[in-house]
């Protein structure tokens, strides 16, 4: 694999742009792919099989790309997808930093809330990895539905955006947590009316910049860092509503953004 080849980027929509900002702030000489699957999201209620189909798709479009590696910017496509990925593609593959220790660290109650889609909360993952990594830590997993669908439309602010965080959110802060890890990409976009919901003395964990951190190690590791000398090509590519997804890039990734398409990755 050639160290100046893209790294690619996917999500089951915009969320993964979360991830992408912290690649580009870590490592802004790499070249970058991302995909967003905005035709077929949300993945959080479709049943495991179909996760795994559509994101075996996705990484044969991105393999065609001749990307060196692959993240998995998704929590639900990582902890139900990553592991068959890993034995069927050449390529290095990173998932969502699952946020564990980030938690631990930073938790006092060790009471930790988990806000994910259904699909991650239903893997049971997160909660597994900070008991093994501390039993006496107590997890409280809440599943958020309409926040995924709620970003996609662009719906970030207002009494909209402020009820649903409410409704799903403030049930964990009335338990006591002192912690909570966004397991899903798309909350960051909503991390305004998340933080009034859950006030100053909740910490909120977003495992983005650990998961790009994740995958410049792996980089390291393999010597396939970029050339420092080189001027990065950043490609966007959607299965819908390019456009949007633009848009929503741009409230978030400060760094000239250029070359976003529409791309049936079936044809």
């Amino acid at each position: 694999m050639a160290n100046n080849a893209p790294i690619g980027v996917f999500d089951s929509g915009i969320g993964g742009l979360t991830v992408v900002k912290e690649v580009i702030n870590l490592m802004p000489n790499e070249n970058i792919v991302y995909f967003g699957d905005t035709g077929r999201t949300p993945y959080g209620p479709r049943p495991v099989e179909q996760i795994i189909e559509f994101t075996n798709q996705i990484l044969d479009f991105l393999n065609g790309q001749g990307v060196k590696m692959a993240i998995m910017a998704c929590n639900t496509i990582t902890m139900w997808t990553l592991e068959q990925a890993l034995s069927r593609y050449a390529f290095p593959i990173v998932g969502m930093n699952t946020g564990e220790q980030l938690a631990l660290a930073a938790t006092k109650s060790k009471h930790i809330g988990i806000a994910a889609t259904q699909a991650t909360i239903n893997s049971g993952k997160h909660a597994q990895r900070i008991t093994a990594a501390d039993a006496s830590a107590k997890v409280f997993p809440q599943a958020c539905p309409p926040l995924c669908p709620m970003v996609e439309s662009e719906v970030l602010e207002g009494a909209e955006a402020e009820a649903a965080c409410r409704e799903y959110l403030l049930p964990m802060k009335e338990a006591g947590v002192d912690t909570v890890v966004l397991a899903c990409t798309h909350y960051p976009f909503l991390l305004a009316p998340i933080r009034h919901i859950l006030g100053p003395e909740v910490t909120v964990i977003d495992p983005a910049k650990q998961t790009a951190l994740d995958a410049q190690q792996v980089l390291k590791n393999l010597d396939l860092l970029a050339d420092p000398s080189q001027q990065a090509v950043r490609r966007f590519c959607f299965s819908a509503d390019p456009a949007r997804a633009k848009r929503l890039a741009e409230r978030i990734i400060d760094a000239p953004l250029h070359n976003f398409e529409q791309v049936n990755i079936l044809e």
